[in-house]
């Protein structure tokens, strides 16, 4: 397998190239690469993250078995002889493909993001500390930094294929996607969070924040879609080291970030493309951190993983 990738050049059309995932049109079902490419303040780094993709992948295929029966996913498989097998032109690219590509249905996906966050933090607690609101609606006064929340909250947000997601209120949400549509995305985003969190609660780990995108079928049949639960679409904090009132040690990319304000900071980046290089040490450091909640969450190192009953076990 190579060390890392950054770009695909598979032969299918391609459908879209997001910051991290390429995504192809195989005719009758998607193939979903994740590549090794790390993105920060909305921004692709130029150096990419080795086994970031797998990691990504296979963690949200391992996530999708265990909320099956809350909303399936648009998942159908992760093992390349099963997608050799379906479309065998694609065997020439094995090697940039496999291991990070999930093979996926098509469907319509809604055009938001189905935040919930379980503690204020990020850009919450920023928009908190500003206004004392998130996503313009009023929280509770003399919360701090990293504080559990009473209850989660639902924070939905525009999707952006490029450029910065923006928070918008619920009943934003509602004209966009319909009253009935926003409810039903509202209580399955909050189930899964509620799953997720007691599965990594076991593991010692808190879910502070994350955030879900869904689809549907012709039928009108809701199915969570992209990832789910990994270490780019959500916040992971070791529980043991957990302390409100400031920001907390992350099991995610955080530290990538913290790297990157350092140089905002001293005025030698400005949050704009390209992004800078990254120093070997960051980008190892980064490339453990991956792997290590991969291991943590599911019990098993990357190389430990079956593909041929991944995420149906």
């Amino acid at each position: 397998m190579p060390d890392t990738i950054a770009l695909t050049e598979l032969p299918f059309p391609l459908q879209r190239r997001g910051k991290v995932r390429d995504v192809y049109d195989l005719g009758d079902a998607l193939l979903l690469v994740a590549t090794d490419r790390v993105s920060a303040f909305d921004v692709v780094m130029p150096d990419p993250i080795p086994r970031k993709g797998e990691v990504l992948n296979l963690l949200a295929a391992w996530w999708f078995g265990r909320i099956s029966d809350i909303v399936p996913s648009h998942l159908l498989s992760v093992d390349p002889e099963y997608i050799l097998e379906r479309y065998p032109s694609l065997a020439p690219t094995e090697t940039v493909w496999a291991r990070r590509s999930t093979l996926a249905r098509k469907l319509e996906p809604f055009p938001v993001e189905c935040v919930v966050r379980g503690y204020i933090s990020g850009s919450a607690w920023k928009e908190y500390r500003e206004e004392g609101t998130l996503a313009g609606e009023a929280l509770p006064t003399g919360l701090v930094e990293s504080a559990q929340l009473g209850r989660p909250i639902f924070s939905p947000a525009t999707k952006a294929e490029s450029g910065h997601d923006e928070n918008i209120t619920f009943a934003e949400m509602a004209a966009v996607v319909g009253a009935d549509a926003a409810a039903g995305l509202r209580d399955a985003s909050f189930r899964i969070y509620e799953r997720g969190r007691e599965i990594a609660a076991e593991r010692d780990i808190i879910i502070a924040d994350t955030k879900f995108e869904f689809g549907r079928d012709a039928g009108g049949a809701v199915f969570v879609i992209d990832e789910v639960l990994t270490p780019d679409s959500s916040r992971f904090w070791p529980a043991a080291e957990y302390r409100a009132g400031r920001g907390q040690p992350s099991l995610d990319k955080q530290p990538l970030r913290d790297y990157l304000e350092g140089l905002v900071g001293r005025g030698e980046w400005d949050r704009q493309p390209p992004g800078p290089d990254l120093p070997d040490w960051l980008v190892a450091q980064t490339s453990e951190r991956y792997q290590g909640v991969f291991q943590r969450l599911t019990g098993r190192s990357l190389d430990e993983v079956s593909l041929s009953t991944w995420g149906v076990e």
